[in-house]
């Protein structure tokens, strides 16, 4: 099989692994920098250039969609669409999950817990806005940030307020969440491949942080999911129509909530916490559906 993998960044841990992984089980692997991607755009013949040259005769992609370029890369995930490649995660659910505010909204709908969310356009409605989410302490996140960028946590009500006017004013799209002290910087991230957990892991923040993330100094250690949590998290990855996903669950006073959903998680924490080789089964996954 002929297979791409779709990165601004062929030397990271999840793509170098991934290559592996594919080549290893005897597979043709190319590390593509989608954003060095054009589109001809056409109904009978649509093509993907790639430094010049026109990408066929690919039988799937990974896409590995960074958030601040997942515009673009999914815009080029659809062009694969169009030329009948296959992809784990669509562009529609990769470009859904993407914007927290939308796919935390398709979660709630589908019965979901989620920590209480808000969103608010005029800046008279701030005041009521904080007051519908409990008060503060509270959370303000970019829509689209990704790695714990782009997370703040205003301790009270003027610092809310002055955060959320300056994103208003620079156009700057955010949610506010609702801050949930119990979980003490800590969260579970569970990874989803084809409707099965293949790992999980519990994050732990530093003691001056709040963010679990480990791109921003937390500790990773393995973790047993409870029956319950292990159907939230199946159920988050498919009402988001995601075959590969982290989904980030918050282990609350009220049961576990749905934090995140991403549709490109990465794989060093999760595999060294782990020790398991989840490459390997994201490109066993791949394969199956090429060849059934």
């Amino acid at each position: 099989m002929k297979i791409a993998i779709l990165s601004h960044n062929s030397s990271l841990y999840s793509t170098q692994k991934l290559k592996k992984s594919g080549e290893n089980q005897g597979h043709q692997i190319e590390v593509i920098n989608y954003l060095c991607c054009y589109a001809s755009v056409t109904a009978k013949k649509p093509h993907i250039f790639y430094k010049g040259n026109i990408l066929e005769n690919f039988d799937a992609i990974i896409p590995r969609i960074g958030g601040i370029k997942s515009f673009y890369g999914t815009t080029i995930v659809r062009q694969f669409e169009m030329m009948g490649t296959f992809t784990p995660n669509s562009s529609q659910a990769i470009a859904l999950a993407r914007n927290k505010l939308s796919s935390l909204q398709i979660l709630a709908k589908a019965g979901l817990d989620i920590p209480k969310t808000g969103f608010v356009h005029d800046a008279q409605d701030i005041d009521s806005l904080i007051d519908s989410l409990g008060g503060t302490p509270l959370i303000i996140k970019l829509l689209e940030g990704s790695q714990g960028i782009g997370v703040i946590l205003a301790e009270n009500r003027q610092s809310a307020k002055s955060i959320i006017e300056a994103f208003q004013r620079s156009n700057i799209r955010i949610l506010i969440q609702e801050y949930i002290e119990e979980v003490k910087g800590a969260d579970v991230r569970c990874f989803v491949v084809d409707d099965k957990i293949v790992a999980s892991m519990q994050r732990q923040s530093l003691p001056s942080e709040f963010r679990s993330n480990l791109h921003r100094g937390g500790n990773a250690t393995k973790v047993k999911l409870t029956s319950q949590e292990i159907a939230i998290a199946l159920k988050s990855a498919k009402v988001l129509g995601l075959k590969i996903a982290g989904v980030d669950l918050l282990r609350s006073h009220k049961g576990p909530l749905v934090v995140e959903v991403n549709s490109s998680p990465g794989l060093k924490g999760i595999e060294k916490t782990s020790e398991l080789n989840i490459a390997d089964k994201i490109i066993r996954f791949i394969t199956s559906q090429i060849l059934n």
